[in-house]
């Protein structure tokens, strides 16, 4: 598959409560355009109900990780955090939801950001998901936007909070809610293909 993200490689980390389209959209619309994708599937957070043991990590809707609709190895391949080589990948990307409240406390996931971050690979967060990047300590100095509900802790990290779709700051890409999902992956597919 070729597109205008050929040879690109995307890594998008979920822990359980993700927003579900927020993590579909962009295995589908950055793949269309020729991404590698790898779905990070990391077992913190609360799990929707039913919980039952070894449940797969699992999205507020109901869609766990694997996607059991998508054939893992065509538009992407699960990894573990331990396997990411960070000179391997060109960029992260967290979805909302409630996942970002794990794994803003999750030190292996927050010392990555922070390498990709010292690298200048793009950091994109939509919704919920700047909280990962506060808690990274990348956010200070930088324009940025989210779901409302984060904007104070944006402010409190010494972010800009403005209320658009996305927004763009170096390698830090951030978009508000799922309905600005396709101006929050044109971005990405903008910042990668440039």
């Amino acid at each position: 598959m070729t597109g205008k993200l050929g040879g690109k490689k995307v890594v998008i980390i979920v822990a359980n409560e993700f927003e579900d389209i927020e993590l579909l959209y962009p295995v589908l619309r950055l793949s269309e355009e020729g991404a590698e994708i790898a779905v990070v599937p990391v077992n913190e957070g609360l799990h929707p109900r039913p919980y039952m043991a070894g449940k797969p990590v699992t999205g507020r809707f109901g869609h766990p990780v694997p996607i059991p609709v998508m054939a893992e190895g065509n538009r992407y391949r699960i990894s573990h955090l331990e396997e990411i080589d960070v000179e391997e990948i060109d960029c992260i990307l967290f979805p909302g939801g409630y996942s970002p409240d794990a794994l803003r406390l999750h030190e292996g996931t927050l010392e990555l950001v922070r390498e990709c971050h010292r690298r200048g690979k793009v950091l994109a967060a939509i919704c919920h998901g700047p909280w990962v990047l506060i808690s990274a300590g990348v956010m200070k100095g930088k324009q940025s936007t989210g779901y409302v509900a984060v904007r104070d802790d944006l402010a409190n990290a010494g972010a800009d909070y403005v209320d658009v779709p996305v927004v763009r700051d170096g390698n830090i890409i951030t978009g508000r809610v799922p309905d600005d999902l396709p101006e929050f992956c044109q971005e990405i597919i903008e910042a990668l293909s440039a």
